[in-house]
């Protein structure tokens, strides 16, 4: 930088370049309100020091927020949050659960914390060792914090949100002082997450200080890049789409190519793409019908007056029943069938699984309006798909691996939302509404060390994603790939290209498993119990391991048989074992991305 364009001596210069060097954003705020205030202070004519500057902001109100996140969602929403109270004149630092040391706590006097529920009630796994501290007998008492909780979730699921309200009920139960209840959202969260940051902020605000430093508003600069989030998605065409199972196969499988171009998207192989969907025009059709409304009846809706077919199509959830909804639809009709559905958790959990809103409908009627029904139903979520191709292979393109899902129940043809609007109703030079969704928890390791890709299904696209990244860095060998299917000859996904990255020496081992080839079934983890003398070398010599796919059958069994392997080939004790697996985890050297 020319000394024309600044009054910075060199030497001042080259110290100011090394201090701003990587900072985040947050930070950045901070020292501008440093300087504006050491500044204020000089023009002023007072006497203070740039000591007496800082000690005065050092009087800033203190803020921890801690999260705990398995896709980077809270990672994004406590940052978010930083930069907006930091603004405000409030000193905040922002940890990732996993790396906070929890008998710190009783140190602290505010805390916020942002969690994620992964499936079925647990923890994600950075905030296991925070989540079991709280909630446990080692749990301190904390009567001078001050605190709030953003909970995420998925009202599909039985114990939506149990995470955040474990650790609400269990910071109360330490007598820590909540300035904001908590607040559970949905799968659509934003709305909900920004109530929430504009809540807690505008309560720090009255914790603070008087005599802490006002820091002036920062200014904004309009960023010469469109930034696509699912509020704001952007148009890609389809450059192509292929089945990639066979004829024979009783699975439909396709590989999606779309263009990028002109977007600027960036994204990482662990990625995901968000795909906005649209429903089923039969089942938007039946429902329509059912309820005995015009279909094109302007009705008011979440994003204001609409056709009520529309609606349906496209802004809410129908393809399937969540215990939100049926509760909804209990106490808007009092049917006292559906209220014994509800009373009775096994009953409950059979009616959820392989049933929609029409089922509701046929078996339990009631004469409701259109706007009443809309009332009931969630938003339609976008459906995120791992993303099976490096951006330094592909540029502007972005691949997706997606299945589709179509069932028989009761009579009835079901179909998957998004999967079959992909496979039935999407053509090539079509758009789709799609964004980046970020998985900064599922990434190749940054020193080149060896990977292990378990996966079955279209669990094997990030890994598609990780060997043409390696490939595009000239990194060969140090990977292995274990693959399960049903069938060699019509499941057997990117089959050739496999087979060719073998050949060239990207992919350095592989294992199959094809349950349905042979009269006893087997699956990825028996791979991995014949090869575990080899898994845990990899292990040892500090191999990542990575797993994707079904979280209820494949994952458990991977990691039941994993925590195995390290036992018996480790000669560990079962507490040494886990304590091992634990370790991995902490390293980032296994990582799952499990649906």
């Amino acid at each position: 930088m020319s000394l024309k364009l600044h009054p910075l001596n060199e030497t001042q210069l080259q110290a100011l370049e090394q201090l701003s060097f990587g900072l985040e954003a947050e930070q950045l705020i901070w020292l501008n309100g440093y300087f504006q205030g050491l500044a204020g202070a000089r023009l002023n004519g007072t006497s203070e020091s740039k000591n007496e500057v800082a000690e005065t902001l050092v009087q800033k109100l203190p803020l921890t927020v801690l999260y705990g996140t398995h896709t980077g969602r809270c990672e994004g929403l406590a940052k978010k949050l930083c930069t907006a109270v930091v603004a405000k004149g409030i000193d905040c630092k922002v940890h990732p659960m996993d790396d906070y040391k929890a008998k710190q706590l009783k140190e602290e006097k505010n805390l916020l914390v942002i969690v994620s529920t992964h499936g079925e009630g647990e923890p994600p796994e950075m905030a296991e060792d925070f989540h079991e501290f709280i909630t446990g007998k080692r749990a301190p008492k904390l009567e001078g914090l001050n605190y709030s909780v953003l909970a995420l979730g998925d009202k599909s699921y039985k114990l939506f949100c149990k995470t955040g309200i474990d650790v609400d009920e269990a910071l109360n139960k330490a007598g820590a002082n909540e300035i904001f209840p908590i607040v559970k959202c949905d799968v659509d969260f934003e709305e909900d997450a920004e109530q929430w940051i504009n809540g807690v902020t505008a309560e720090l605000e009255k914790l603070a200080p008087k005599t802490s430093v006002n820091v002036a508003e920062v200014v904004k600069t309009e960023s010469a890049e469109t930034v696509y989030t699912r509020k704001n998605p952007f148009k890609a065409t389809v450059l192509d789409k292929t089945r990639i199972t066979g004829r024979d196969s009783d699975k439909e499988v396709y590989h999606l190519e779309l263009s990028l171009e002109g977007s600027g998207i960036k994204y990482e192989p662990g990625d995901a793409l968000g795909v906005i969907a649209q429903n089923p025009p039969q089942l938007v059709e039946d429902i329509v019908k059912s309820l005995g409304v015009i279909d094109s009846e302007v009705v008011e809706t979440r994003i204001g007056k609409l056709p009520f077919n529309e609606a349906l199509e496209h802004h809410y959830e129908i393809t399937l029943l969540t215990r939100d909804v049926i509760q909804k639809y209990a106490d808007k009709t009092g049917i006292e069938d559906v209220l014994n559905i509800l009373d009775n958790e096994e009953k409950l959990d059979q009616y959820l699984y392989g049933h929609d809103l029409l089922d509701l409908l046929h078996e339990f009627p009631f004469k409701i309006t259109a706007t009443e029904f809309l009332e009931i139903l969630r938003p339609l979520p976008p459906r995120l798909y791992s993303i099976s191709s490096s951006q330094e292979a592909v540029e502007d393109e972005v691949h997706i691996t997606v299945s589709r899902v179509r069932y028989e129940n009761k009579g009835r043809e079901r179909y998957g939302a998004c999967s079959t609007f992909l496979a039935d109703r999407v053509e090539l030079d079509e758009e789709l509404l799609i964004y980046i969704d970020k998985n900064p928890n599922f990434r190749l390791p940054q020193n080149g060390n060896p990977i292990i890709m378990v996966g079955a299904g279209t669990g094997i696209a990030p890994y598609r994603a990780f060997i043409q990244q390696r490939e595009a860095n000239n990194l060969k060998g140090n990977s292995w790939l274990i693959f399960g299917e049903r069938r060699f000859s019509s499941d057997f996904l990117y089959q050739l290209e496999w087979q060719k990255y073998l050949k060239k020496g990207f992919l350095e081992k592989i294992d199959l498993a094809f349950s349905r080839d042979q009269k006893e079934k087997v699956y990825v983890q028996h791979r991995l119990q014949e090869q575990q003398e080899e898994i845990f070398k990899w292990l040892e010599n500090g191999a990542n391991f990575y797993l994707c796919g079904d979280m209820k059958y494949m994952a458990k069994d991977v990691m039941s048989t994993l925590l195995e392997i390290i036992q018996v080939q480790g000669g560990m004790t079962p507490d040494k074992a886990k304590k091992y697996f634990k370790k991995l985890k902490k390293e980032k050297r296994f990582q799952a991305d499990v649906y």
